[in-house]
């Protein structure tokens, strides 16, 4: 199902568990299950087939969900993107976050992409308000508590002050949910606008806000590979 680009291989298990999937017109509740290459696959009474893979680099702008359809009507990267496939994003950026996001229909690569194995870092630029001290930014690079622990940066530095705050430009290794935005809070900063400007050696660059393009096959590989 990945390779047909209906789903990540995650995504994939839960509409087998679920019932949704049939194999050659029989209901398949068993992860794992071999099947032949050309078999008949549905999945929601419609007929998956082998698509061309697609892998794509999408500047998100605030305010686009993260998935490939919302059921409160908002609007989705899947639908800014325009894709006759099936794609969907790689990974997630809040609504309220911008910036850099993959999207693709080859379900093992994004595994391989996501996978904690690759290690790839995810750089943010924050514009923050309050009051951006050497304390604050202290605290940022020794870890502050979160519910899931102790997050911690791989690096931060100020990119710029101002009156109100500044804008800071942090490395994150983890990916913990709205984790920027909830270690900034804990020393006092609000995070104003988010950004992501890259994923592993993948740099945003000058893509235009609402824009997607084609990943080169050396970027393809590059984040793929562990």
């Amino acid at each position: 199902m990945a390779e047909r680009g209906v789903a990540s291989r995650r995504h994939a298990e839960e509409l087998i568990a679920a019932g949704r999937v049939r194999v050659e017109g029989r209901i398949i509740r068993v992860l794992g299950t071999k099947v032949a290459p050309d078999a008949r696959i549905d999945v929601d009474g419609e007929v998956t087939r082998d698509v061309a893979f697609r892998y794509l680099a999408l500047n998100k702008p605030a305010g686009v969900v993260s998935s490939a359809r919302d059921e409160r009507g908002r609007p989705t990267v899947v639908q800014l993107v325009g894709a006759r496939e099936r794609v969907y994003p790689v990974g997630r950026l809040d609504r309220d976050s911008e910036g850099l996001l993959l999207l693709t229909n080859d379900g093992e690569w994004a595994q391989l992409v996501i996978h904690p194995s690759n290690g790839h870092e995810r750089e943010y630029e924050a514009d923050v308000e309050g009051d951006v001290s050497q304390d604050a930014i202290g605290a940022l690079s020794r870890g502050v508590p979160l519910e899931e622990g102790l997050a911690r940066l791989a690096a931060v530095r100020v990119v710029a002050r101002s009156g109100k705050g500044g804008r800071l430009r942090l490395v994150l290794r983890t990916g913990w949910k709205r984790q920027v935005r909830r270690m900034c809070a804990v020393v006092g900063l609000r995070v104003v606008v988010l950004r992501r400007i890259r994923i592993g050696p993948l740099r945003l660059g000058d893509l235009a806000p609402g824009a997607s393009r084609e990943l080169t096959r050396r970027e393809i590989a590059a984040l793929a590979r562990r």
